[in-house]
């Protein structure tokens, strides 16, 4: 953990948080799935902020496109790796054994938990600088537009395109032991009534799933 803290540039005041973010829920119950739904958030702002001050002639759009390139599975999977956290990260004895200390969505999911905890640790300010660092040697330029979307982008420049607010997302429920749980997630649009749920085996697919699944909706039912 204390060289874990080097590389991180940030020594925690309640190390307890990043103790908590490197616990998958299949080693406890007192996991990091919350501090992931926190740095979630944090990442995505953070983010934002390094593309709109970096790509500042990109219209809103783009902006959005490249930012999910950033923040998908692939890139916050390699981005864990370099940090170390596959030396680090606290699985159950299934989990382990079945590789989850290799698997991506496991390792994406611990650095926003990082992120998350860094943020309550300290604040928006040094959390930001983290996501700042882990970023320096990642490419950002405005040709990663081109690369396809995902269903959350789309869904979420579907609704921008028409002035309405972003989707709600949910984690509903969960199945299967801890080591190999699917969830069940929902993606509601409150102006249009709408919701559809999907199902992954993390909650960021769940996510993916039901807002794939809210886009046929709205391919069948809304005018465009």
């Amino acid at each position: 953990m204390l060289a874990l803290q080097v590389r991180l540039q940030h020594q925690f005041l309640n190390p307890g948080l990043l103790t908590q973010a490197l616990t998958h829920r299949s080693f406890s119950a007192d996991h990091n799935e919350r501090l992931e739904f926190l740095g979630d958030s944090v990442l995505g702002l953070a983010v934002a902020d390094l593309l709109y001050q970096r790509l500042n002639t990109l219209p809103e759009g783009d902006l959005s496109r490249v930012r999910a390139n950033l923040v998908k599975q692939d890139t916050l999977h390699h981005l864990a790796v370099e940090l170390g956290l596959p030396e680090v990260i606290r699985l159950g004895e299934g989990e382990a054994r079945s590789g989850g200390h290799k698997r991506p969505s496991i390792l994406a999911d611990a650095l926003e938990a990082v992120i998350g905890a860094v943020y309550l640790d300290a604040g928006f300010t040094p959390a930001q600088a983290l996501v700042q660092r882990l970023f320096q040697a990642v490419e950002i330029n405005p040709e990663m537009q081109a690369i396809g979307k995902d269903p959350k982008t789309e869904l979420q420049e579907w609704l921008q395109g028409r002035k309405m607010n972003l989707p709600l997302y949910r984690v509903v429920g969960t199945l299967g032991a801890a080591h190999k749980q699917t969830f069940d997630v929902e993606c509601e649009i409150t102006e249009l009534n709408f919701s559809e749920r999907g199902i992954g085996g993390s909650r960021r697919s769940g996510e993916q799933a039901a807002a794939a699944a809210m886009l046929q909706t709205l391919r069948a039912k809304v005018k465009t």
